[in-house]
């Protein structure tokens, strides 16, 4: 999935400003460089003049961010190094952890946007790539995670 969408999706998902997205940045290193016209400008549609792409950087920044905020720094663990390329398996990973989801809340968010999967798929996502029973995680599993998380969140509205 495009990186522009996962954050644009997320920032809906939890009524973001621009300001709190770079806060949250911000969170997994104080000293990366994003300002709120970076952010405005990741939020354009990539027809209007000023779209600027994600990159992956940016992206695991943000979601690593989110994981702080949302659950705390564990400051007796060395800071986790930064992903150098955002898979969609590591948006899901991110987002399982940030929101602290078991399987079940797992299966029951993607059940709720239309999209049910098997606990053998749902725990293939989550191997390690060189794992025989890996899978990759498509674009359209990861939407619909994002649409089922955002009712989740939400409330259904």
């Amino acid at each position: 999935m495009i990186n522009n969408d996962v954050l644009r999706s997320i920032r809906y998902m939890l009524d973001l400003s621009d300001g709190k997205v770079v806060e949250i940045t911000k969170l997994a290193d104080a000293s990366f460089p994003i300002e709120k016209e970076n952010v405005q400008e990741f939020l354009k549609k990539d027809e209007d003049a000023g779209y600027v792409e994600c990159s992956n950087s940016v992206l695991a920044h943000f979601l690593d961010g989110l994981v702080v905020q949302r659950r705390g720094r564990d400051e007796s663990l060395p800071p986790r190094p930064v992903e150098k390329r955002v898979t969609n398996n590591v948006v899901l990973k991110k987002l399982r952890v940030a929101f602290e989801l078991k399987d079940v809340d797992m299966h029951q968010i993607l059940a709720d946007a239309g999209f049910p999967i098997s606990k053998p798929e749902l725990s293939a996502l989550f191997r390690q790539p060189d794992h025989k029973n890996f899978r990759l995680c498509g674009d359209q599993l990861l939407r619909n995670f994002l649409k089922g998380l955002t009712l989740r969140v939400r409330g259904g509205s």
